[in-house]
């Protein structure tokens, strides 16, 4: 029997650039015949890999610098001469042996490793263990292999706690693939919207009293509005990236509710501070396929004088109470919330009502991953 963890949020963004498209605006989409600002899943699950990372000490990072990295470090703490530094760089990636995987001129590899922070340090022990076949092979026209792939191939396949959760594709290395037990959809506005934009200058301190104007002037784009968020963790396909680990599975599952709720992409947060957290949270256990609530804003949010927020939690929750009439409440073995008082929604819909989001996470947890001991937050 499949297990899913549903995590369910809607959530007001005050004046914000969450999320940019190649023109430095909004992303938007369009549904049920509005426009709405949209947040996509790469930028709300990067905020949320990096939160998990920081918690659990083991940082991972998808990058296509592993040669200039390599190189880096065996000139600065190696001391090695920087022709054959260089030469392992590339070696490190070419004894790999993979056709599909290729450098460029400026020695970034043609695909994105994703691998554990540590494995730097790895490569490098590795490229020490060499150097006598490195100097053997340094100025070659055809050099041979003068690293071991099988060593090589080991570090790249090596995943950290949140690779095994989010996953990691890359085709080109056979075994280093790992299917995500995480799917995450793009955070969508209720409501019908549009970016707006600001007309901002920046003022020249030494400019005289006299002198007028400003040293800095340009426009920006801008959004607000109340979003739908949406993940789900298929607990069974986690358990098989743990080698059935459950004590560490449930560790991550409650990693990445806390986190899911409370992360927020970072970008123009300086200019803009939109550090808001959902108003309401909403969390079912589902035994046979995720289930997104998304459709209950196919229909945009009317704007009445009370503002979208309300309004979102009442859409949610009528959609809600459709949908478990539909499916008879089956194939659910847990839901429950934790919202804002607002005494003018129904909520129960939507399962238990909890004061928390700590303690409707602990109530799924112990759904979806019982276990005799108390969970205990990996953050005090």
């Amino acid at each position: 029997m499949a297990l899913y963890l549903d995590l369910n949020a809607t959530q007001s963004v005050p004046v914000a650039n969450l999320n940019r498209d190649d023109l430095g605006s909004p992303k938007t989409v369009r549904y049920g015949n509005a426009d709405r600002i949209r947040v996509s899943s790469q930028s709300w699950k990067r905020a949320i890999r990096h939160a998990i990372e920081s918690d659990l000490g083991e940082k991972a990072v998808r990058t296509r610098l592993i040669p200039t990295k390599v190189r880096q470090t065996l000139e600065q703490k190696e001391g090695w001469p920087a022709d054959l530094a260089k030469f392992a760089g590339r070696q490190v990636i070419t004894c790999l042996a993979k056709k599909g995987i290729t450098l460029d001129q400026n020695g970034r590899t043609s695909v994105l490793f994703f691998l554990p922070e540590k494995g730097l340090e790895e490569l490098i022990a590795v490229c020490v263990e060499s150097r006598q076949a490195l100097e053997n092979n340094l100025g070659k026209t055809k050099p041979a292999a003068a690293l071991p792939p099988a060593k090589l191939a080991a570090v790249f396949k090596s995943r950290t706690a949140s690779i095994s959760l989010l996953g990691r594709m890359l085709a080109d290395l056979p075994g280093a693939n790992v299917d995500g037990a995480v799917q995450v959809a793009h955070a969508f506005t209720t409501h019908a919207a549009e970016p707006q934009r600001d007309y901002f200058t920046a003022v020249d301190d030494w400019l005289g009293e006299a002198q007028a104007g400003s040293g800095h002037l340009n426009t920006s784009e801008f959004s607000a509005g109340v979003f739908y968020r949406f993940a789900t963790v298929n607990v069974d396909d986690l358990l098989r990236n743990l080698d059935g680990d459950r004590k560490t599975a449930r560790s991550l599952v409650a990693c990445f509710a806390e986190h899911f709720l409370m992360s927020l992409p970072q970008a123009k947060k300086n200019s803009t501070a939109p550090h808001t957290i959902p108003d309401l949270g909403y969390l079912a256990v589902r035994t046979r396929r995720p289930l997104s609530l998304a459709a209950a804003f196919e229909t945009p949010v009317s704007d009445i004088a009370d503002g979208f927020a309300s309004a979102s939690r009442a859409a949610l929750a009528d959609y809600a109470a459709s949908i478990n009439r539909l499916t008879a409440d089956r194939h659910r073995a847990f839901h429950g919330h934790a919202c804002v008082i607002d005494n003018t929604v129904d909520l129960t819909p939507l399962g238990r009502s909890y004061d928390s989001f700590y303690e409707l996470m602990d109530a799924a947890l112990n759904a979806v991953l019982p276990t005799g001991e108390e969970h205990q937050c990996l953050v005090s």
